[in-house]
């Protein structure tokens, strides 16, 4: 018995219906993640051009290569942050790099996904969203408990270290498990051994992803004052750090006792340390796009 004309003429009235409420609501969203995103882009300019506006005045070369001061902001520099600054992110990325990609290499090629992998895998996870202060509680405990550490880079190294390396551990496990299982296979018919095949195959395929995962990493503990205000890290010094286990001050532990000074001077001195501190950041995250950008080079 055949349906008659009308009941699949009100069908397919009902089905267009459907379809463009649907339309209709996908492009609604589409609108409103649109107008979200400009948004987003439009105060992160208005920031930065705030930022530019008061720091450029005072950022030169004798600002850069100054002593803080706390009294006089014509005579005050920050040389020390600076300094302190690329020492203290040297020693996190020597700590947590290795560490974060031997671990990823451990969880994803060389584990069998029992039990203990997997409660390991939901435990960092976890640690990836754990807020930043926490991990200043944990450097504090574990390792501003050693004398010879308390304020210390080296102190600063391992606290920064810790919180990253959630972050250099999934993005690596990723960047590994995106690498064809092919290439392995492929390793495999010829007679290399699994080290051989992660080594000369799977890790130079994954390099790039796994250095975005750096970058990403590197760029949230450039930026982190509270970890190290916690741990000792000094607001005010008048000499230059020359070794690991050295006092430290860095650009944002700077930058914050300038921008709560009641002077206004100091206030333009804070967004020309901002100023800074992005230069720098961005000179790092250059560095490893170029990098990438070899290795992407190499592989193609």
């Amino acid at each position: 018995m055949s349906a008659s004309p009308s009941l699949i003429s009100g069908s397919s009235l009902g089905s267009s219906a459907r379809l463009k409420r649907r339309k209709f609501a996908s492009n609604v969203f589409a609108a409103i993640c649109a107008g979200t995103t400009f948004l987003a882009l439009f105060m992160l300019l208005w920031l930065l051009w705030g930022v530019a506006r008061d720091g450029f005045g005072a950022l030169n070369w004798n600002f850069l290569s100054s002593m803080p001061s706390i009294r006089s902001a014509a005579r005050a520099g920050i040389k020390p942050a600076l300094l302190g600054t690329l020492w203290v992110i040297g020693g996190t990325i020597l700590f947590s790099v290795p560490i974060g990609v031997g671990a990823a290499i451990f969880l994803q090629e060389y584990s069998e996904g029992n039990r203990f992998s997997r409660f390991i895998q939901i435990n960092i996870a976890n640690l990836a969203g754990v807020p930043s202060i926490v991990y200043g509680i944990l450097g504090l405990t574990m390792f501003a408990s050693f004398p010879l550490l308390r304020g210390t880079i080296l102190n600063a190294s391992l606290t920064l270290g810790l919180l990253i390396l959630p972050i250099i551990i999934i993005s690596s496990q990723e960047a590994l498990r995106a690498v064809p299982s092919s290439l392995r296979d492929g390793s495999y018919a010829l007679g290399a051994t699994r080290w051989q095949t992660i080594s000369r195959q799977v890790l130079p395929v994954a390099l790039p992803g796994i250095l975005t995962g750096i970058i990403l990493a590197v760029s949230r503990a450039i930026g982190e004052a509270a970890p190290l205000l916690l741990i000792g890290g000094a607001g005010f010094i008048t000499f230059i750090p020359h070794g690991p286990l050295d006092h430290f001050t860095t650009l944002p532990i700077q930058i914050f006792q300038w921008a709560e000074h009641p002077k206004e001077a100091f206030k333009q001195l804070s967004a020309a340390g901002i100023l800074v501190l992005l230069f720098v950041l961005l000179s790092m995250n250059g560095i490893a796009i170029w990098l990438r950008s070899k290795f992407n080079k190499r592989m193609s």
